[in-house]
């Protein structure tokens, strides 16, 4: 240490300067930037607003005229005071991680893989691709289905289950577009999942463990399944913003149930009908809208929605009102699924020499919706790589410059309206023959958002997310039938989680591979 002395006389002490190592530095500054005070702050508040706004759904019970409060009230993870200190805990924590240098990274990280486009070449590496998909779908068939047995959760459950798996891993194989000069890469494995996902629900209702209430709830949600599909084309290919989809969904199931009212038209005839019909009515829609973007469009669409429901509630000499109309069962060649027939129509079970079973109806509509859902799957995924596919997007990224490139701007506005109100036509006719019975109340404007929602939460432009999304939003209810009163509830907070932590849906959509041999000029 040296002493250097100043103008008063006195020695100032000098430390001699010891460099410090790097990783010293980087823990001080760690240590440093992050705020505690500004953390608990956050989570305080965030804490606070999270129980006012759930603290009156959940711990306010009404007694009618009057209500009492339950702080207390069970289960607690629906509780709003509990679930308003869980968010002040993960908030504060997570305040406190973000502000870390590993913190820091991550986030860069993460808000780096939300931007930009993915581009997927889905014939790389095909065969590991496809064995890695049977493994885990294998594993999680096999543990729902020894959860059933043992009886932790229904056996139909947990059969349910079984079969959803099965048709998301078989979709993940149709969606995967033909390429010129190119294998398939699941060309083996493809027929034979298919025929697998044919005869298990057969196996399964021989042994008595998919009956018809959980029948009932796949063919709902593949139903939607298909308005996802449908949907999907408008607002995720083509990016335009549709809220009156629910429109050509009620064109099918009262094109249907009218016409076998009126002119004597069965299933058959009406799931090849209808869809045109509904096609049409998108093509009525598309035609004055086309110079419409955004909120406008929405509006008018939602306008459009409204008017197809108010005639069917007002036009009651024609439609049944508010009553409803009651829709016709498939047949297959001429064989019905009741216990006797009427006029030279045959039961299949008297045709087939089995006993009687309500059940036989649902199985063959799984089993018609199974092939028509993969089938669309499968038309849409070779539309997109098509140039009318390639048309959708680049409408929906840049309109003026599709338009200088020279791309009619209103066939392709109006192959997008068209082919999804056409799906969901066929979505329609399923519904109607399903339920036996059709009401203007199965089409109002909820259906239309929970159909919008499916799209969005799946993954605008990704069939595979849209599926899933599908699947989650129509089964959920179901699996959490036991908290009946919490289903909105749990609904609404899935919804924020995603917007929160997964912005562009459950799966992002992505852009298939092209060789340059392959792009028809």
């Amino acid at each position: 240490m040296s002493h250097i002395p100043t103008s008063t006389g006195q020695d100032v002490a000098l430390a001699s300067v010891v460099p410090k190592s790097p990783a010293v530095d980087g823990a001080s500054a760690t240590r440093s930037s992050i705020d505690f005070k500004h953390s608990l702050k956050d989570a305080m508040v965030a804490g606070v607003l999270t129980m006012l706004v759930f603290s009156p759904i959940t711990n306010f019970i009404l007694q009618q005229y009057s209500f009492k409060v339950d702080w207390f009230r069970t289960p607690l993870f629906l509780n709003g005071i509990s679930i308003g200190l869980l968010v002040a805990f993960v908030r504060f924590f997570v305040s406190v991680g973000i502000q870390t240098e590993t913190g820091e990274r991550f986030t860069q990280k993460y808000l780096t893989a939300q931007k930009g486009v993915e581009v997927e070449d889905e014939h790389a590496d095909g065969m590991q691709r496809l064995k890695k998909i049977l493994l885990w779908a294998a594993i999680a068939a096999g543990i729902f289905m020894a959860l059933g047995l043992s009886g932790v959760i229904y056996l139909g459950t947990a059969a349910a289950v079984v079969l959803v798996i099965l048709f998301i891993v078989i979709a993940m194989g149709v969606r995967i577009p033909k390429r010129r000069g190119m294998k398939h890469p699941w060309k083996g494995a493809l027929p034979v999942l298919f025929l697998v996902g044919l005869v298990v629900p057969l196996v399964f209702f021989y042994f008595g463990i998919f009956g018809k209430s959980w029948a009932n709830n796949l063919i709902l949600a593949m139903i939607y399944v298909l308005l996802g599909l449908g949907l999907n084309i408008v607002v995720g290919l083509a990016g335009l913003l549709d809220l009156g989809f629910v429109a050509f969904y009620a064109v099918g199931a009262y094109f249907l149930a009218l016409g076998a009212q009126y002119l004597d038209i069965g299933f058959w005839t009406a799931l090849i009908l209808a869809p045109v019909a509904a096609a049409l009515c998108g093509g009525l829609l598309g035609f004055p809208v086309l110079k419409m973007h955004g909120d406008y469009l929405a509006i008018v669409t939602l306008g459009f929605g409204e008017i197809i429901r108010l005639v069917l509630v007002n036009w009651i000499d024609f439609t049944g009102g508010p009553n409803g109309a009651p829709a016709p069962s498939p047949t297959i060649f001429n064989l019905e699924f009741i216990r006797r027939a009427k006029g030279d129509a045959v039961p299949i079970h008297e045709f087939l020499g089995i006993p009687y079973s309500s059940d036989y109806k649902f199985i063959f509509i799984y089993l018609l919706l199974f092939i028509i859902s993969m089938g669309v799957l499968r038309v849409f995924t070779q539309l997109r790589v098509m140039p009318i596919g390639r048309s959708w997007e680049a409408l929906r990224e840049d309109e003026i410059a599709c338009r200088s490139l020279g791309i009619n701007h209103v066939t392709v506005k109006l192959s997008a309206f068209m082919l999804g109100a056409f799906t969901g036509g066929i979505a329609g006719v399923f519904f109607a023959t399903a339920q036996g019975f059709v009401s203007p109340m199965s089409f109002n404007f909820f259906e239309s958002v929970l159909i919008l929602s499916i799209v969005v939460l799946g993954g605008m432009g990704n069939a595979i997310g849209v599926i899933i999304a599908a699947f989650t939003l129509t089964l959920l209810p179901e699996f959490l039938r036991d908290f009946a009163g919490y289903r909105v509830l749990l609904f609404g907070l899935l919804m924020i989680l995603m917007m929160i932590w997964r912005p562009n849906g459950l799966l992002r959509a992505k852009r298939p591979v092209f060789e340059r041999e392959e792009v028809s000029v």
